[in-house]
């Protein structure tokens, strides 16, 4: 399981003083990176064999600007050419927000996906999660 912490920015508000709903999809992005380094180490965009196929977020709680948000990111489900990520976003210990990211490992010259390879598997399989299981 990886951890980010980060802290709300106050243009990240909304009308009502709550961090807006489209921000959480971002940070859970940004906590998706120790996944990418998997796939392309230096980071380089154009070397990442992976796309984005699906998200879903559940918002649980209000997210206030002024205290940290903890995400917490692991792996739930390993296909065969695709996995899903698990988040969840914590603010003052609350849970906030959960959500699912589909990612599939692609080839862009041939722009079709492509078995993982044993070797992200396991980086994979270290941070899976039993599937009734949260990403506590």
């Amino acid at each position: 399981m990886f951890e980010l912490r980060v802290r709300p920015r106050f243009y990240e508000t909304d009308a009502f003083g709550h961090i807006n709903n489209t921000t959480v999809s971002g940070w859970f992005e940004t906590a998706r990176e120790p996944l990418f380094e998997i796939f392309a180490p230096t980071l380089n965009p154009t070397a990442l064999n992976l796309i984005l196929a699906r998200t879903e977020i559940d918002f649980i709680a209000q997210l206030h600007y002024g205290a940290d948000v903890v995400i917490r990111t692991a792996i739930e489900k390993i296909g065969n050419s695709s996995f899903v990520v698990v988040h969840e976003a914590f603010q003052k210990d609350v849970l906030a927000a959960r959500g699912k990211a589909v990612q599939v490992c692609f080839d862009h010259q041939t722009q079709r996906s492509m078995p993982l390879s044993d070797s992200y598997r396991q980086q994979l399989e270290a941070h899976l999660i039993q599937q009734d299981n949260t990403a506590r």
